[in-house]
């Protein structure tokens, strides 16, 4: 968006800022990096975890801390006054360990509604905290003893604090029943959506940097798992662009060609890196160090209708599944020509292939990286891809199904007046102009809320063992989704080796409209959708 303006803008879409060092000098630092950051056209992410929790004394002033929850509320007011990069509104993350004493309060915070509505908010869930939901244990909330005063409950805990590189002495605030908060996090997220779930652990073990970096927050949109500092810039391929002969007995996906476009694709994200300013030079040094990019995918949802196939089948998710694997190994390829010709990331070392990703890789890639070093340390990650995907001619989402086929958008212009646009889905379109007569839509036409929490999650768990960064998406429930289900499908994204889950039940949020759905040939022209800003899992 920012490429030849006038205007100083970064080409990169993800930036993770740094600890917020728990002091107003700190909180007060980090709030201005994030503005200049996002004032460039950055969306950021931040850990709160290293804030202490309400009640704790501040040894120096002798004030009462007031908890992350409350300094979030800063940033959430500074960045309702930066408008990022001229056209879109700044976003922002917000994660908090499963075990900060302010956890409670974080999961509630958006269920009143109207407060930090520029923030996504992810929980970052730890494998022990799982094992004592699934146990029904008790789950002490804890905090690093030498960051605040209070008078503890009774116990201590050795824990690998964010922000410290080994474990540090922790007190222990409140001890609650694990289960008890997992189902007080599922209630917050059926009711408002949010917060979502970062399962890191597992993020930071299948990370290709494990050896050198940890990760504790990600992008807004969370498919970007980022160290402090770290910086991506995004690129999809367009599905619906290769597919030959759509709604044909003979359709089928140009996969030749989609390869060398994910090769050159690779190519032109490494240069970005260089030709792209950055915010901050901690940015700048992070992003030269490992030359993230995020290769990614869009319009699966239109590319699967226009082959004829249903979203929510087993042939739908094998064909997707081949497709991201062969999309992996052609730019883990391109990635180790450049490396013949430019080097590898300066990070590069020899336990880069011992990491878990890099291991599942084909030998003769591997054999490749042994030799010459690869130029970036991460390939690959699935964006929600909204706006792009609205300028592409309206194709489905990342790897999201077909949203609806016929809606209404509300799009700002230059002077911030706004405008509704009706637009039809690229895939719906194409198959209308095909139609001598009026028909019936066919099955494969169907939209997120048709398609069961069970196999949204299915589709993601095909594609994530071939992504080494995240995959954006979003699980859609019908409005009258049971409550007490919801646990079920959180604990089934992380039984299924996902990184993350975000669910959104339809009507969770006022003035969130759901998708249109033509089931009878009647009607079609007056079946759209008021939609308006607001998509979680899209930018």
């Amino acid at each position: 968006a920012g490429a030849g303006t006038s205007r100083r803008a970064t080409l990169f879409n993800c930036f993770v800022m740094g600890p917020i060092e728990d002091s107003m000098r700190g909180i007060f630092d980090a709030l201005r990096e994030g503005a200049i950051t996002l004032q460039q056209g950055g969306g950021v992410g931040y850990d709160f975890s290293t804030l202490r929790p309400t009640g704790a004394l501040a040894r120096e002033s002798g004030s009462i801390a007031s908890g992350p929850v409350s300094f979030m509320k800063v940033w959430d007011a500074a960045c309702a006054t930066i408008q990022s990069t001229g056209r879109r509104r700044g976003a922002m993350m917000a994660t908090l360990r499963c075990d900060h004493p302010d956890i409670e309060t974080f999961i509630d915070a958006k269920r009143a509604g109207g407060d930090l509505t520029h923030f996504n908010l992810s929980v970052l869930i730890s494998d022990a905290f799982m094992d004592a939901v699934k146990h029904d244990r008790e789950w002490p909330l804890v905090f690093p003893e030498a960051a605040a005063d209070r008078t503890p409950a009774s116990g201590c805990h050795m824990r690998v604090w964010n922000g410290s590189p080994k474990p540090v002495r922790c007190r222990t605030w409140k001890v609650v029943r694990a289960r008890t908060l997992w189902r007080r996090l599922c209630d917050s997220a059926h009711e408002c959506g949010e917060p979502g779930v970062l399962f890191i652990d597992r993020i930071n073990a299948d990370n290709n940097l494990g050896y050198c970096e940890t990760v504790s927050a990600t992008n807004p949109c969370a498919e970007e798992p980022l160290p402090p500092y770290g910086a991506c810039n995004l690129g999809s391929l367009n599905l619906a662009a290769f597919v030959r002969k759509p709604f044909s007995a003979t359709a089928k996906l140009d996969e030749p060609a989609l390869l060398a476009t994910a090769r050159v694709a690779v190519r032109f994200l490494d240069d970005i890196i260089n030709v792209s300013s950055f915010p901050l030079l901690k940015q700048s040094h992070q992003a030269l160090r490992t030359r993230r990019i995020g290769l990614g995918i869009t319009g699966l949802g239109d590319a699967l209708a226009m082959l004829g196939l249903r979203y929510d089948t087993q042939a739908a998710r094998t064909l997707a599944s081949d497709l991201m694997r062969n999309i992996r190994d052609a730019a883990y390829e391109a990635s180790i020509e450049l490396a013949k010709e430019k080097g590898p990331f300066p990070a590069f070392r020899n336990r880069y292939l011992q990491q878990p990703f890099i291991a599942r890789l084909p030998a003769e890639i591997r054999g490749g990286i042994e030799r010459h070093g690869i130029r970036n340390s991460h390939l690959l990650a699935i964006a929600p891809a909204g706006s792009i995907s609205l300028l592409a001619g309206n194709i489905s989402s990342g790897i999201e199904p077909l949203f609806g086929i016929q809606a209404v958008r509300r799009m700002l212009d230059a002077s911030g007046e706004l405008h509704t646009v009706q637009v039809t889905d690229h895939a719906y379109a194409l198959w209308r102009a095909q139609q001598k007569t009026w028909s019936a839509v066919p099955e494969y036409f169907v939209n997120s809320y048709h398609v069961s929490p069970r196999d949204h999650l299915l589709m993601q768990a095909a594609l994530q063992p071939y992504i080494d960064g995240a995959i954006s998406k979003t699980v859609a429930l019908p409005a009258k989704f049971p409550k007490e289900e919801l646990p079920q499908i959180l604990e089934a994204a992380y039984d299924l080796n996902l990184k993350g889950c975000t669910v959104f039940r339809e009507g969770a949020r006022p003035g969130v409209v759901t998708p249109g759905y033509l089931t009878e040939p009647q009607g079609a022209a007056e079946a759209l959708v008021r939609c308006c800003d607001f998509e979680r899992e899209t930018d």
